[in-house]
């Protein structure tokens, strides 16, 4: 169909196609600007303490496999819960040492303070949790 003018006239399927590109395009645009918010905690691990502050040492953090979280302290007091899944392959981050999280399955390497992929393969973030310091545990939210 063409207007008097020339120009084709949109039929309703490039109108609606159009009108969901536009919605995923801001759906995308939504994601990725800003800092993502926390992360929802794996099943049954909410309000659960589910480590002891003595045993983060500072610089370092402790796996919880139960719960698939590292737990870190990257400064002394400060408590820090990250997916204890690597985004490349979902290999379960190991060793927390020196303010790093590693992956034994690749090497990748994230910041203990951020979850800041530092080193490939992988290109995410590990996914942070919030968490909160009750006395001497450490409580997910």
């Amino acid at each position: 169909m063409s207007s008097s003018d020339g120009f084709a006239m949109p039929t309703r399927r490039h109108v609606i196609g159009a009108a969901a590109a536009v919605a995923c395009g801001a759906t995308l645009t939504g994601c990725a600007g800003g800092e993502p918010g926390p992360a929802v905690v794996p099943p049954g691990v909410k309000g659960k303490v589910i480590a002891q502050t003595a045993d983060i040492p500072v610089g370092g953090g402790k796996v919880i496999a139960k719960w698939k979280i590292v737990i870190t302290q990257p400064s002394a007091g400060v408590f820090k819960a990250f997916t204890a899944s690597c985004p490349h392959k979902g290999c379960a981050v190991g060793q927390v040492a020196e303010g790093v999280i590693h992956c034994p399955c690749h090497g990748s390497e994230f910041a203990a303070d951020s979850g800041k992929c530092l080193k490939g393969p992988a290109e995410a973030p590990l996914a942070e949790y919030a968490l909160k310091v009750e006395g001497e545990g450490i409580v997910m939210l």
